[in-house]
């Protein structure tokens, strides 16, 4: 018994170095260094609800190849070079099969603006720019954790404009 908690406690710890990992690259913008995290069958949505609609919204849906285009585009966008910050916390891993888990993160991100209308004004300034949760979907099998899905479930509705980097 003391083996098979031992290692249901390695599995959920490795999921969680995963998740952790993967947002420290995501706030300094290693985006390959995130997308190396994830297996080659990676899938990654956007979604929210909307209280107006009342009908839940995709806003984004990403294959592993897709997520990589778009990473390898993000020089060319016009933004605003704000910087996002996450703040967030593992609720729960739990088994999910043989393989694989299934873990519920919630964050809160901010951006600190580097320039904008008034950039002598703005610039060093840090706003809340989304707050939602993480559920994600970890294959556990093989030498190294990997991330299988991320769905990031929005509570915020409006993001700022010129922003295009992942949340």
């Amino acid at each position: 018994m003391a083996t098979i908690l031992k290692e249901r406690s390695d599995i959920q710890q490795a999921a969680r170095d995963l998740i952790y990992r993967g947002i420290l690259y995501l706030d300094e913008q290693r985006f390959m260094d995130f997308l190396s995290l994830c297996d080659a069958d990676f899938r990654y949505f956007i979604k929210a609800y909307s209280i107006e609609i009342r009908r839940d919204m995709t806003w984004l849906e990403k294959t592993h190849k897709e997520f990589a285009s778009m990473i390898e585009m993000l020089p060319r966008h016009n933004t605003d070079h704000g910087r996002l910050t996450r703040h967030a916390t593992v609720y729960t891993v739990e088994e999910d099969g043989r393989d694989m888990v299934r873990a519920v993160t919630s964050f809160a991100c901010f951006k600190t603006m580097v320039d904008g209308i008034n950039s002598h004004m703005d610039a060093g300034e840090t706003q809340l720019f989304a707050i939602g949760k993480y559920f994600d979907r970890i294959r556990v099998s093989g030498p190294e954790p990997k991330l299988l899905e991320r769905v990031v479930r929005l509570e915020t509705l409006r993001l700022d404009k010129g922003s295009h980097y992942p949340v």
